[in-house]
């Protein structure tokens, strides 16, 4: 063989070898869904990350796609499933996950944990026990808690102590909480100059708030078994939307309408609420914001001490395969470990959802620091489930339709909840029936 012609093959050969060696080096690219809007200090902290997991993980190569609200992630995963290009992760609202799971849409983990040489109840057992319900459906863990929360009762110390009430003991009834709503309260002729407290009544928000309520009224949202059953028009939830309805009209202590979360936020941090109910997930950002000493307790009760977890888990949707799955689980056992989870609960103020994060010496640095944090652990205890059923965004929707004329003084409670009910019990009909079929 010519000598030209051998140099020409060995260059060949050369630069196949580098390429196939620097292609079996490059690393397994994963996306991960994450609801957050693309500005503000959330995407700041998972960017922080996600940096941190690839400089560590040289193999992967992750990036966070911010996807908007918790709805918007859910619409845009099932867009990206159908069009066969699932993202790899997926950090999903913990209530869809039954949805998802019904409509074949989230992988189950069981493999994966198995291949790590546990099993489900071993690994889950890492987690608050509140936490399992919408992580484990029908002995399977379809999901892995992230960040985590409960709904809380803030309050601005320096306004209940002008008033004459003790910020150190935050109301705990219902009539606790409406008669220290009436004492801060203040009024110029007809105008409110504070409010003696606020609550969000937005779309996924508000259902939550009302499952607080009703929880705390000694009732329940769904049937936690069957996700085909809703308790909308219930004495327990008439008697919660009831009690938001005369804060607003008989006692003129909580504004009218529907008010935003975020308008909710600004209001209690310039001073024209004194109270508000909100998500331990803005615990951090409230803290840092706020000129005045806050203080934090369980939401009131009227029969019992109740809320429902909130906050969003990791999921790997159907149809994620191979290296990519791989990485993805290595994603996220990583963003779930105690360090971590530690790490985004002081970064965020959702609570750590490993318990064992708490047992390490920044946790407790932190919480003797800012023993707010503290208050959504606390009543951990008193969490059940997150209204999870079939169709879950417009069976919620069909509550929050309806509470939101309450709200606006368009509807009285009880015509409200019965409209409520018989439009969640006709979106709930294909699924009643077909569960009806196959246990025929």
């Amino acid at each position: 063989m010519p000598i030209n012609r051998r140099i020409l093959l060995g260059g060949a050969l050369g630069v196949a070898l580098l390429a196939s060696s620097a292609q079996a080096q490059s690393p397994t690219e994963i996306d991960l869904f994450f609801p957050v809007p693309v500005d503000g200090q959330l995407a700041r902290d998972m960017n922080t990350l996600i940096k941190d997991f690839n400089d560590k993980h040289p193999s992967i190569k992750a990036v966070a796609v911010f996807t908007g609200s918790y709805d918007e992630t859910l619409i845009k995963t099932r867009a990206a499933i159908k069009a066969g290009k699932p993202p790899a992760a997926v950090i999903m609202s913990a209530n869809f996950i039954t949805d998802l799971k019904i409509e074949n849409e989230a992988a189950s983990l069981d493999g994966l944990i198995k291949a790590d040489g546990k099993t489900n109840d071993a690994f889950m057992k890492q987690f608050w026990p509140a936490l399992r319900g919408n992580a484990v459906l029908d002995g399977q863990v379809y999901a892995v808690p992230f960040h985590n929360s409960t709904p809380l009762l803030y309050i601005n110390a320096d306004h209940f102590r002008a008033a004459g009430l003790d910020p150190s003991k935050p109301p705990q009834t219902w009539s606790e909480l409406l008669e220290a709503a009436k004492k801060l309260t203040k009024r110029e002729g007809e105008k409110v100059t504070q409010w003696g407290l606020s609550m969000p009544g937005n779309y996924d928000y508000l259902g939550w708030i009302v499952t607080a309520l009703t929880m705390s009224n000694g009732g329940r949202y769904y049937n936690e078994d069957f996700p085909g059953e809703v308790y909308y028009d219930t004495p327990s939830m008439l008697g919660a939307v009831t009690y938001w309805r005369d804060l607003i009209e008989k006692y003129k202590v909580v504004p009218s309408g529907v008010v935003a979360g975020p308008a909710v936020t600004t209001s209690f941090l310039a001073g024209q609420t004194s109270m508000m109910l909100l998500s331990t997930g803005s615990l951090t950002h409230i803290l840092s914001n706020a000129k005045f000493r806050v203080e934090v307790g369980f939401v009131p009760r009227n029969v019992r001490h109740a809320v429902a977890i909130g906050g969003a888990s990791l999921i790997i949707p159907t149809g994620v395969e191979g290296a990519r799955r791989e990485a993805a689980w290595t994603l996220i056992k990583w963003m779930t470990n105690p360090e971590k989870s530690g790490w985004w609960s002081r970064a965020t103020g959702y609570f750590a959802p490993n318990m064992a994060a708490y047992e390490l010496p920044e946790m407790k640095e932190y919480l003797a620091k800012a023993p707010q944090a503290k208050v959504a652990v606390e009543q951990l205890p008193f969490a059940k489930p997150w209204f999870a059923t079939y169709k879950t965004v417009p069976v919620r929707k069909a509550l929050e339709d309806e509470v939101q004329a309450v709200l606006s003084g368009k509807k009285s409670p009880k015509e409200a909840l019965a409209a409520a009910q018989k439009t969640a019990d006709e979106i709930l009909k294909p699924y009643n029936a077909e569960t009806s079929l196959r246990n025929f």
